[in-house]
C-alpha cells in the first residue's frame, strides 16, 4: 500500500497531462516520447544506498539540485518528468522533500528494504560529518573569514536552486496551464504570502478542475 501512495499518484497525474497533450498536439507528444532517453535497469539496495550516500555527501547547501543530476541524469533511475511529478507529491507530505523522495524511489524499486537503504544512505555519512564539523565550527565561527565563507556558500546554494528550477521546468512547460500555475505560485507565495500547504492545495484543486473540464 505504501508503494501506491508514493509512486502511483505522480504516475496518474503525469498520465493525465500526457493524454491532454496528445489530444491537443499528437505530433508534439510523439516527438517528446522519441526524444526521451532510455532508463537504466532497476537499482538494487546496494545501488540505492551508495547513490543516495553520494547525494548526501555532495549536496552542499541543499541536495535538491544535485538530486536531479544524480537520480535523473547520472543513474537514470527515473526520467525528468517523473522526478518533477514525484517532487510535487513530496511537497504535499510532511517532512523533508528529499527524504520523502528517497523513500518513494526506494519503495518503487526494492520495497521496504529499498526505502530503508535509500534513507540510511542519504543521512548516515552527512550526519557523522556534521557532528565533527560542528565541533570545529563552534571554535572558529566568529572569524571574519569563516563568516564570508558561509555567506558565499549560501549564495552558491541559492544559485543551484534557481538552476535546478529551470531544469525542472523543461519537461513540464507543455501548456498554458503550466505557465499559469507557475505565475499563481509566485503571486501566492511572494505577494500574498500564503502558507505553502494552502498554496499547494489551491493549485492542485485548480489544475485538477481544469484538466477534468478538458478531459470531459
Amino acid at each position: 500500500m505504501a508503494k501506491i501512495a508514493f509512486v502511483n499518484i505522480p504516475q496518474i497525474f503525469h498520465a493525465i497531462a500526457q493524454k491532454v497533450e496528445q489530444k491537443g498536439n499528437p505530433m508534439k507528444a510523439q516527438a517528446l516520447s522519441i526524444e526521451s532517453e532510455p532508463l537504466a535497469t532497476a537499482p538494487d539496495c546496494k545501488a540505492l544506498f551508495t547513490g543516495f550516500m553520494k547525494l548526501g555527501l555532495m549536496g552542499f547547501g541543499g541536495v535538491l539540485p544535485l538530486a536531479h543530476r544524480i537520480i535523473v541524469e547520472e543513474h537514470k533511475w527515473i526520467d525528468a518528468g517523473k522526478f518533477t511529478d514525484l517532487l510535487g507529491v513530496c511537497q504535499l507530505l510532511p517532512g523533508g522533500n528529499i527524504i520523502n523522495m528517497a523513500v518513494a524511489i526506494g519503495m518503487e524499486f526494492q520495497g521496504v528494504k529499498g526505502a530503508i537503504s535509500s534513507v540510511l544512505g542519504l543521512i548516515s555519512a552527512p550526519t557523522a560529518i556534521v557532528l565533527i564539523i560542528y565541533q570545529v565550527y563552534e571554535h572558529f565561527q566568529y572569524l571574519p573569514a569563516v563568516k564570508h565563507m558561509i555567506q558565499g556558500l549560501a549564495a552558491a546554494a541559492a544559485g543551484l536552486l534557481f538552476a535546478t528550477g529551470f531544469k525542472m521546468l523543461k519537461p513540464i512547460l507543455k501548456s498554458y496551464l503550466t505557465i499559469f500555475t507557475i505565475g499563481l505560485t509566485f503571486v501566492f507565495m511572494i505577494s500574498i504570502k500564503l502558507p505553502l500547504a494552502l498554496t499547494l492545495a489551491i493549485l492542485l484543486a485548480i489544475n485538477m478542475l481544469v484538466l477534468g473540464v478538458k478531459k470531459s
